[in-house]
């Protein structure tokens, strides 16, 4: 959401460092996925509130952090870092919501419920912005294909 390593890098030392602090007043240590992810976001969302401009442009989001699972060739390994590439161009200009949406759920695997949750929003909200954002990004790949 950032698209800059070392401030995710600062603020996701922040969580932990409140994580450390707060463990003792985490009641139900089986919302503590719910709770990291709930503080991680309002941390990315201080940030962006303090800072002048919350459209800053950074260094891109390096792809070879992301893991492509199944490696079976070079050329589908190729393809795959392609394809990531471009989605990542995508999310850097969709939506803020739309992206956050899709981060959540796809690269954190959480469920609707829990993005509702998470975001304060309804879960058909949830499901509309998911599929908006995906549609979004089957309409530009189709274009490029």
């Amino acid at each position: 959401m950032l698209n800059d390593k070392m401030r995710a890098d600062d603020i996701v030392q922040d969580v932990f460092i409140k994580l450390f602090e707060n463990l003792n007043n985490i009641h139900n240590k089986q919302s503590l996925q719910f709770w990291l992810f709930k503080t991680a976001r309002n941390e990315m969302m201080s940030f962006l509130r303090n800072t002048k401009n919350k459209k800053f442009i950074t260094e891109a989001v390096d792809i070879e952090n992301f893991e492509i699972e199944n490696k079976t060739s070079l050329a589908d390994e190729i393809e795959n870092t392609e394809l990531k590439k471009l989605i990542l161009n995508e999310l850097e200009v969709m939506n803020e919501d739309f992206r956050e949406v899709f981060i959540l759920k796809e690269y954190s695997g959480l469920s609707y419920k829990e993005i509702a949750s998470l975001l304060e929003i309804d879960e058909d909200l949830v499901k509309s912005r998911l599929y908006k954002a995906r549609q979004k990004l089957i309409n530009k790949i189709s274009k490029l294909v």
